[in-house]
């Protein structure tokens, strides 16, 4: 009987991460540097819907998708809307050679110890969360493939009705 409740145990700390973005779950708090160089918290974005998008410069489906991302942000973004941009690699130049070609006017902040992206549970790239006004996770979504974008709309303005 110990056995098992320990097995039990192990497997919930184990899991614990994937709860942590769960839908329902409150989002994981953070701090990153952006790429104006102030630190930038998920408190500060409180009261609005928040869309996270993890990404990097080699990934091919993130290219693919941050343009879509860039016209969400624009139409949505002065209804209580805002997207955060956190790249996913150590060292930040690639990401920053690679925005000048595909310039994008939400905010980009860098994971570069892959803090925030292990509290998120991310594995795939991209990888994108969306959380309401009270600060829940309400959608996680992995990988991007064209038609995508249409489940962010849908939450998004289910969210910025709520």
């Amino acid at each position: 009987m110990r056995m098992r409740i320990a097995a039990v145990a192990a497997t919930v700390l184990l899991s614990l991460p994937a709860l942590a973005t769960a839908p329902g779950a409150a989002a994981p708090p953070f701090s990153l540097s952006s790429r104006g160089g102030a630190d930038v918290s998920l408190a500060q974005y409180k009261g609005q819907v928040v869309m996270l998008n993890f990404w990097a410069s080699w990934c091919g489906p993130c290219r693919q998708e941050m343009p879509l991302l860039e016209s969400i942000y624009k139409k949505y973004n002065k209804l209580g809307f805002t997207m955060l941009g956190v790249n996913v690699e150590p060292d930040s130049n690639a990401a920053n050679e690679w925005l000048k070609q595909t310039p994008v006017s939400f905010p980009i902040l860098y994971d570069k110890e892959s803090k925030v992206s292990k509290a998120y549970d991310v594995a795939t790239m991209p990888s994108t969360v969306i959380i309401d006004r009270s600060g829940k996770v309400r959608m996680l979504h992995r990988g991007y493939k064209p038609g995508d974008e249409n489940d962010y709309l849908d939450s998004i303005r289910e969210l910025i009705r709520e």
